[in-house]
């Protein structure tokens, strides 16, 4: 083990690598999917553009009419498979008539060298994955699953998981570039997407043209303070579902929290990613009837783990992170601890890299946000912007994601600007004033 951690340490700081662009791929049908598909060879290892390689999984829907550039689409995670995304885009947006459309399998995900941690179906439960604490507040069995999974991780995979970092991802995203034979890329990146998106615009200041980053992530806390955002964000969403529901609801869920425990509060906290669920948690909340629990996908449990274990510092005392569970209790009782609980990286057994430190973008960059959002709260999106000089659109609702989702005036700005670039969203009347019906949205 000591000799693979040197290895890896090595390589995990990788050199960019100077390629000319020119189109290199084939495109085929996609198996199940509308759309065109090919590969990409891309260096497991970067800093060893030599030695093996692995294939990044790309699709393509084509511009419908005079294609103005391509646009690279990220769902987010950290480990969301890619390659559906542009049929979900093309269906809602008129961006399809104007831009390829690329999505991609980042790598560790999807058919990109897909890893898994050999995770059980226990090992899978969404409280567990997002580690929930005891009702007490206890983590003891949260150390536990914390230990295993980072052992069982790299005695399964860890061949790539040590590779799987967001810098290498944005240098696959450069070399998707290089094989369509692209001067420039613009990008639209959801959530984790969004600091996806910087980091790329940071490593090849040239190579962007429009990045639209909705759901933006404090670029200053990669990763354990952007996760601790968790207990604030629940907190004003919850707090905005009450003014929607009227009545006592925050009694009703702790009621409920006490008879129903961990699966009852993930599956709320799900339910607070968009307005379009209140109703029926609304319901659960007076019923108490639980939604079978969907397990959570193994490779984008793996992913999201080698991300947030690979790059920046988290403490390795478990004890830290018990003392900051119930100090985060009694903050944000909706979140009951989740926010600072332990995490596999504590017990990781590759030192971590520095986070991408982000730079002002050369690209032109908007950034969408929701003012209550329960995975990225607003502080998040304020600090992405600052750090790439970006202009920043807040939309007055609840819910984790603005574009082509809700709020459909924001999604007509964001369209404008993708399309026109900034001057043609500073045109459109509504600029500053973006929202859905009753709500209403600044540019800040």
């Amino acid at each position: 083990m000591r000799i693979l951690m040197a290895l890896i340490a090595g390589a995990l700081v990788a050199p960019l690598v100077s390629v000319t662009a020119h189109a290199s791929v084939r495109w085929r049908p996609c198996e199940r999917l509308p759309l065109e598909c090919t590969t990409v060879s891309v260096p497991l290892d970067y800093a060893k553009p030599s030695g093996p390689k692995i294939d990044i999984a790309v699709s393509r829907k084509k511009a419908t009419k005079v294609k103005r550039g391509v646009l690279l689409l990220n769902p987010g995670g950290p480990g969301d498979a890619g390659l559906e995304e542009p049929k979900f885009v093309s269906d809602h947006s008129a961006l399809a008539e104007s831009y390829d459309l690329i999505g991609f399998d980042p790598r560790g995900t999807g058919r990109s060298a897909p890893v898994t941690c050999g995770l059980t179906d226990s090992q899978r439960e969404p409280w567990k994955v997002f580690p929930y604490p005891a009702p007490d507040g206890d983590i003891t069995d949260n150390i536990a699953y914390a230990r295993q999974i980072a052992k069982q991780c790299f005695e399964h995979d860890g061949r790539v998981l040590p590779h799987i970092t967001t810098a290498n991802t944005a240098r696959d995203m450069d070399r998707i570039r290089i094989a369509l034979g692209e001067r420039k890329i613009s990008y639209l990146g959801y959530s984790y997407g969004t600091y996806l998106g910087a980091v790329y615009t940071t490593l090849f200041p040239h190579q962007g043209d429009r990045f639209l980053l909705d759901s933006a992530i404090d670029p200053g806390g990669i990763w354990r303070t952007a996760f601790q955002s968790w207990g604030r964000g629940i907190e004003e969403s919850f707090d905005h579902f009450a003014q929607w529901a009227g009545g006592d609801v925050r009694e009703a869920y702790s009621e409920l929290a006490a008879k129903l425990g961990n699966p009852f509060r993930s599956q709320v906290r799900t339910m607070l990613y968009a307005e379009r669920h209140y109703p029926a948690l609304l319901d659960l909340l007076k019923t108490g009837k639980l939604e079978p629990a969907r397990l959570k996908s193994a490779t984008s449990s793996a992913v999201w783990w080698a991300i947030a274990c690979n790059e920046g510092k988290w403490p390795r005392d478990p004890a830290q992170y018990q003392r900051d569970v119930y100090e985060s209790r009694k903050q944000y009782p909706i979140a009951n601890g989740l926010s600072a609980n332990i995490w596999p990286c504590a017990f990781w057994p590759v030192p971590p890299v520095e986070p991408v430190g982000i730079r002002k973008a050369q690209a032109k960059v908007l950034v969408l946000q929701n003012t209550k959002d329960p995975a990225t709260p607003l502080s998040g999106a304020v600090a992405m912007s600052s750090a790439l000089g970006a202009k920043l659109v807040t939309a007055d609702q609840a819910g984790h994601g603005v574009y082509l989702y809700t709020n459909h005036p924001a999604t007509a700005a964001a369209t404008d600007f993708l399309l026109e670039g900034t001057e043609g969203f500073a045109q459109r009347p509504d600029s500053g004033q973006v929202g859905q019906q009753s709500q209403r949205a600044t540019q800040e």
